[in-house]
């Protein structure tokens, strides 16, 4: 009787597995597809990721938070580069994204230089009135800026021992876009015996867009693994109603300064005093090392039961906690007073901010047992 017990439940456990990643692939797959284009501010990607969102959210019976639907629009400025990136470094022309990428401040640029080494890493051209710098990196990392600069800047990666530039040549070209278009996504299921406090699941959708028209970031694990976790939570929760309240919000603007989650925050969209705790979830594709717990030093007896669940149940490796961080949408959250965790996987591929995050590599190490520690989690608070 013991060995069927644990047969069936070896079979359970491998049909949620099965169930889990597979709709995780799907989501992540399309919100990594160049139809979304990097989830960016080109080519209406982070609009076609929003529409996606919002329909599986229709599709799990998600209550829309507002009475004019899941979307709750806000502006922000962003540097974008729309047209031609085009590098050549002594003659040789290189490939954007992979060879090299543009600072996200950079200003548009077009023509041949000669370059003058500043230092080791540095290359300048002071013959135009856009200076241009190229800086030598070991990783290229891209990210969002506001607003441009008045020098175009280039970094370039140095796999090929570049040691001796001499020559460029350049045809960038940068634009701001004022008061582009956002939206942060917002919905809720009903609690069986409380409305009136509310679980919060939160996670961002919005990525770093591309370079040009055809090199875009793809953001796999950064963030379209997390906005897979919060669609499986609410496809758990709408077949099996949690006790309280919980609101699903996946936010917009947050590679360019945390501003939906600002805007949300400031918005007064709901009573930020009845939120009970809420959980921001970000690059959960690896967990080979565990799980990092962000403001797990403060709130200690959340954290205590965290790992008292993950002890019982042995799902992810270890779980490591760190105080009060900058670095996700629970930011504002516990800036006003929420407790709040954000929780990321450990170890793993490597690829962050760059053209290599994509679906195929993405291992999924531990992401059911990661959504089965934070469903017990959330049932035990």
């Amino acid at each position: 009787m013991r060995h069927g017990c644990l047969l069936f439940g070896f079979v359970f456990s491998m049909h949620l597995l099965a169930q889990d990643t597979t709709y995780a692939r799907k989501v992540i797959g399309f919100l990594t597809s160049e139809k979304c284009y990097g989830r960016g501010y080109l080519k209406n990607g982070l609009n076609h990721a929003a529409d996606y969102i919002s329909e599986e959210l229709k599709k799990q019976r998600v209550t829309s938070l507002f009475a004019s639907g899941y979307f709750q629009p806000f502006t922000l400025n962003v540097n974008t580069f729309p047209g031609k990136v085009s590098v050549k470094i002594n003659k040789r022309r290189l490939q954007p994204g992979v060879d090299y990428i543009m600072n996200p401040e950079s200003a548009s640029l077009r023509g041949k230089f000669d370059l003058e080494k500043k230092d080791s890493i540095t290359y300048f051209s002071h013959n135009k009135s856009t200076p241009l710098k190229i800086t030598l990196k070991r990783k290229l990392t891209f990210s969002v800026a506001s607003e441009s600069a008045t020098y175009c800047g280039i970094q370039l990666l140095n796999k090929n021992n570049f040691n001796d530039l001499k020559t460029a040549e350049v045809n960038i070209r940068s634009t701001v876009v004022k008061d582009f278009q956002c939206k942060n996504i917002c919905g809720f299921i009903n609690g069986t015996e409380n409305n009136d406090s509310l679980i919060v699941f939160s996670a961002h959708y919005d990525h770093l867009g591309g370079l040009g028209k055809k090199t875009f970031f793809p953001g796999a694990n950064d963030n379209a693994s997390g906005v897979s976790v919060l669609l499986n939570l609410a496809a758990h929760y709408s077949k099996n109603p949690p006790r309280y309240k919980t609101l699903f919000i996946f936010f917009a603007g947050e590679e360019a300064g945390l501003i939906g989650s600002h805007f949300f925050v400031e918005s007064k969209a709901v009573d930020l005093k009845k939120i009970k705790f809420l959980l921001n979830l970000d690059l959960l594709g690896t967990g080979d090392d565990g799980i990092m717990v962000v403001n797990g030093a403060i709130h200690e007896k959340q954290f205590a039961l965290l790992n008292q669940v993950n002890s019982e149940q042995q799902l992810v490796k270890e779980i490591k906690k760190r105080g009060k961080a900058q670095n996700s949408d629970h930011y504002w959250f516990s800036e006003a007073g929420v407790p709040c965790f954000f929780i990321y996987t450990l170890g793993g591929v490597t690829s962050y901010h760059d053209v290599f995050d994509i679906e195929k590599t993405l291992p999924l190490t531990d992401y059911t047992d990661v959504c089965r520690l934070i469903l017990e989690f959330t049932k035990r608070l």
